[in-house]
């Protein structure tokens, strides 16, 4: 036996030896078992600190957030053994569990795992039956046959089962593009049977018209609207066409053509859990329109409908012409925009509600105010006090022109409206112009007797040499009276005396391409070669556009400046400025302040802005405080 001494140290045997043999043996099963003991220090459960970020997602995660069942339905995969068997074969593991639900052994846990599965193999398998199970599935979880299996708000689980019925409803009776949703009476297919839906066609109208083409919303992004506002609830939130049920209203309810309105479907069941045993379904397909109730009952209770207002303005907007009529409207004449869609509005009238009249500006368009209706709309005070009506017109004509039609389409539309004078409501008007819109806003609260006319002729206007259609027009142009029907004006960025940009060398260069109408064309013909001797000012060339109406010092924008508005009208100014000095120095970058500032408001509100501030959340914030303070008159 061989030995190996070495020097110990303290605490240390002073010699140890090298086993061979036998002797090693014990020593190879003492290295093994502590082995096994180090082994077991790296336990299988244990915890890891992670930031709360990492943790949140791993709860919360979901198949609609990351396409993986959620935490709550990986436990009942786990728990009925079905962990693999959904991941080899997914339709016979849900037939599995469906057949546990069918045969009354299932909870409501069961049935959440099944609505979210059956959504997911949906996804993965695009077939329709797997979406309508998960809505179905869901509506059972969320409406169980007895009340006090109802799951918590506080659950989780109770907001996803709603978006996954909402998503299942969207995808089932979706065209095969899914580029609308198809809602229909009929039999379709369920993995586990059928189910029967019937739509009553009544469900379709929508006051005197018809809703039709409905596209799916909410999954599309919006641009260009700073804010999205959506009532979150039950049901498939669609945007949907209209058109009248009798092609005469179309004029008479003022809609226009290409209006988007946001619906909601919903897919009742009655008894869903007790008819998921039978293998039949019988439903009812409900669709709700905007003028209704934002909610609807289930049982005892009230429930929220699901509602994508601001998807549905912008899925309007990107298909609306009124973007390539801003310049075209501006070069051409009022063929451009026909009678019957001057005045619109977004939804059909409804008496008590006091209109509120936007109108834009030069080269501009209805659709500017869509962040301002957004924002308006959206607010349940104002939406439910208020209608809204957006007045179009060629903004190169001249302003005396522009708003004679728009005191015109206001009181043409009061009459038809209302003829018997019924509504107190109509007589309420707050009509809100930006820019050149403003001065067309105050020709409908001024008194101008001869003033304008003395700008035109030294000469009665009966006296002069001209047909009569020509002496019309210059009547209703000219000579303007306050609209009885206009109760508040509200101007913004208006060049009360005049805009410097339309008084520039190229403003008067592009005004030369400005195309009158062919009533104006005529009219400035009679007055100029017919009646020379009577006009008021010498060297003149030609009917004036808005160009020249706008420019400073020009007679027309002096002569309105000048002219009060009305007793028993109220005005307010919102003024914006881009700079941060002196605002009396300051301009919007085509409107000086001292130009839009003007006597005798009841407010002025300054805004840090550049001259297109309809979006601006400070002139959105003032025109809402200015309808609440008008609600509050009344």
């Amino acid at each position: 036996m061989t030995t190996r001494t070495r020097r110990a140290g303290r605490g240390e045997l002073a010699h140890c030896r090298l086993l061979t043999g036998a002797e090693s043996r014990p020593f190879a099963g003492l290295v093994v078992v502590l082995a096994a003991l180090a082994t077991a220090c790296s336990v299988p459960v244990g915890v890891r600190r992670v930031d709360p970020h990492t943790v949140h997602r791993m709860l919360t995660s979901n198949v609609l957030s990351t396409g993986r069942p959620s935490g709550p339905t990986g436990n009942v995969l786990f728990q009925r053994d079905l962990v693999k068997h959904f991941a080899d074969e997914p339709e016979d593991a849900l037939a599995n569990l469906h057949a546990v639900v069918a045969d009354g052994q299932g909870e409501a846990d069961d049935i959440f795992a099944l609505a979210e599965l059956s959504f997911l193999h949906g996804e993965k398998s695009g077939e329709r039956p797997y979406y309508l199970a998960a809505s179905v599935y869901a509506w059972a979880f969320l409406f169980p046959d007895r009340p006090e299996e109802k799951p918590s708000p506080f659950d989780p689980r109770f907001r996803l089962a709603c978006d996954l019925y909402n998503r299942g409803v969207t995808a089932g009776f979706a065209s095969r593009d899914r580029s609308e949703v198809e809602l229909r009476s009929g039999t379709f297919e369920l993995p586990f049977g059928t189910l029967e839906v019937e739509l009553d066609p009544a469900g379709l109208r929508w006051g005197n018209r018809l809703l039709f083409h409905f596209v799916p919303v909410a999954q599309l992004e919006v641009r260009g609207l700073p804010t999205r506002h959506r009532q979150p609830g039950l049901g498939a939130p669609l945007a949907a066409g209209t058109v009248p049920l009798d092609p005469a209203q179309q004029a008479s309810d003022l809609v226009a053509p290409r209006v988007k309105v946001p619906v909601t479907a919903l897919l009742r069941i009655d008894r869903a859990r007790e008819q998921l045993a039978t293998g039949r379904v019988r439903a009812s397909l409900e669709l709700h329109a905007p003028s209704g109730s934002s909610s609807m009952t289930i049982g005892d209770e009230q429930v929220p409908l699901e509602v994508e207002s601001t998807a549905t303005l912008a899925a309007m907007l990107a298909e609306s012409p009124v973007w390539k009529r801003e310049v075209k409207g501006f070069l051409q004449s009022i063929e451009t925009i026909d009678k019957a869609s001057r005045l619109a509005t977004l939804r059909p009238y409804r008496p008590g509600l006091i209109p509120v009249v936007f109108v834009h500006g030069t080269a501009s368009s209805a659709g500017r105010w869509a962040q301002m209706l957004n924002e308006l709309d959206n607010e349940p005070a104002i939406r439910d006090g208020f209608q809204f009506w957006f007045f179009s017109y060629d903004t190169g004509n001249p302003i005396a022109y522009s708003a004679m039609l728009l005191r015109e389409s206001l009181q043409e539309t009061v009459q038809r409206l209302d003829p018997e004078g019924k509504d107190p409501a109509l007589r309420r008007m707050v009509v809100v112009g930006h820019s050149q819109g403003g001065l067309l806003t105050k020709t409908t609260a001024v008194e101008s007797g001869n003033s304008f006319w003395n700008n035109v002729s030294h000469k009665p206007l009966e006296e002069l040499d001209m047909d009569e259609h020509s002496r019309d027009l210059l009547r209703r142009a000219l000579f303007i009276h306050p609209l009885p029907s206009v109760e508040r004006v509200v101007f913004i960025a208006t060049p009360h005396h005049g805009s410097y940009i339309a008084g520039s060398w190229l403003a008067h260069r592009v005004a030369r391409w400005v195309r009158l109408p062919m009533d104006v064309a005529k009219l400035g013909t009679d007055l100029l070669i017919r009646n020379e001797e009577a006009l008021a000012l010498t060297g003149v060339r030609g009917i004036p556009t808005s160009v020249d109406n706008m420019t400073p010092g020009n007679p027309f924008i002096r002569t309105l400046v000048s002219l009060p508005v009305v007793p028993g009208v109220t005005a307010h100014s919102i003024i914006a400025v881009k700079g941060d000095g002196p605002v009396e120095e300051e301009n919007d970058g085509v409107v000086d302040y001292a130009s839009a500032h003007i006597e005798g408001v009841e407010s002025e509100l300054l805004v840090r802005s550049g001259h297109s501030c309809q979006s601006n959340p400070h002139t959105i914030a003032e025109v809402r405080r200015i309808l609440l303070l008008h609600l509050a008159a009344e």
